[in-house]
């Protein structure tokens, strides 16, 4: 038997005891080390939200039991027979996984760790962390050019440090939350604003010298990305990471997108080839060696972005937080190492 997190009902979760899965030829069973919450995904999963399509019209009702969780790392120790990118004992970082003991996984979704810099914590992180870089990646961002990140959940920050990685200038951090502006900045982003100072788009465009040439809509609200808009400069491009699923906004598209000739991109993650990289879109498995190499040389620190660590067994009191505290934590793990 194995140990998996569920969410049992609405803003309820348990860690239940769950039948072992069962081991395919080109599979790996993975030890999980560290698992960590995607905030956004899993409250809207805990608390009922309405599943949306990407692919169709379709809202379907929310139903229970569910499972979450998508990013982890942990240790091989079982593989299937035509398994040749592993072996036992290595140590991966995994992608679309789930709060989970023991993960079996088709060997495409796991990568392995082939630094000595990289710890299992930092390596649970960076499934997520391919959600921005995919995001920077479609916009085509250039040494010296600004950036601006619009939200700084777990999301944002991870776009404020790669937007510098990727040699941004300056990288302009928005949130009203004053912990997090400072978070950002300690994560390097240059100037932090608040996005209800009634100065706030003029106070962008001063630091800027007219308007911001990329930025990373995070927060998935209209009236951020309107605002977003007003601080672009002429031929900006808006990945739009944290794409709104309600359409009750209005933007003035013809005065703010055509006339100054913005481009909005589609950021969604799935919106990336599945087998060969090519400029500006990654497969998934290409964008996790990219942060992997980031963080083994020194150019990324994951680990300074957690915020706490909780054993699974904590994991009722750790989603009712999330489910009813809008002042839940960036970065919250959870530690599997002793869990059998």
């Amino acid at each position: 038997m194995d140990k998996q997190i569920v969410f049992t009902e609405k803003n309820k979760a348990q860690l239940l005891d769950v039948e072992s899965q069962i081991l395919g030829d080109n599979q790996v069973r993975v030890k999980t080390c560290f698992s960590t919450i995607s905030n956004g995904t899993e409250r809207a999963n805990l608390t009922g939200d309405p599943v949306v399509s990407i692919y169709s019209k379709e809202t379907d009702e929310a139903k229970f039991p569910r499972v979450v969780g998508y990013s982890t790392s942990g240790i091989v120790v079982e593989k299937g027979k035509n398994v040749a990118s592993v072996e036992i004992g290595d140590k991966v970082a995994m992608y679309w996984t789930t709060h989970r003991s023991y993960n079996v996984m088709n060997e495409r979704n796991v990568v392995k760790i082939d630094g000595v810099n990289v710890g299992m914590e930092e390596a649970s992180i960076v499934h997520i962390a391919t959600f921005p870089l995919a995001a920077i990646r479609k916009t085509r961002l250039e040494i010296g050019e600004s950036a601006m990140v619009m939200g700084l959940g777990i999301l944002g920050l991870l776009a404020v440090g790669l937007a510098r990685c990727a040699g941004a200038v300056p990288v302009i951090a928005v949130d009203p939350v004053k912990e997090r502006r400072e978070k950002a900045l300690r994560f390097g982003a240059d100037f932090a604003f608040d996005p209800f100072d009634p100065d706030f788009a003029q106070k962008v465009k001063e630091v800027t010298g007219g308007g911001v040439n990329v930025a990373i809509e995070v927060t998935g609200q209209g009236a951020a990305l309107n605002q977003t808009l007003d601080c672009m400069a002429k031929f900006g491009r808006v990945a739009l990471l944290g794409c709104t699923r309600k359409s009750d906004f209005t933007i003035d598209y013809y005065r703010k997108v055509h006339g100054p000739g913005i481009t909005l991109v589609g950021a969604h993650t799935l919106a990336r080839p599945t087998g060969e990289s090519h400029p500006g879109y990654f497969t998934t498995y290409d964008d996790m060696k990219c942060i992997l190499n980031l963080c083994e040389k020194g150019r990324l620190d994951l680990k300074s972005l957690i915020d706490e660590t909780h054993t699974p067994d904590e994991c009722s009191e750790v989603f009712a937080r999330l489910a009813q505290d809008k002042n839940f934590p960036t970065v919250v793990q959870f530690d599997w190492r002793e869990v059998e």
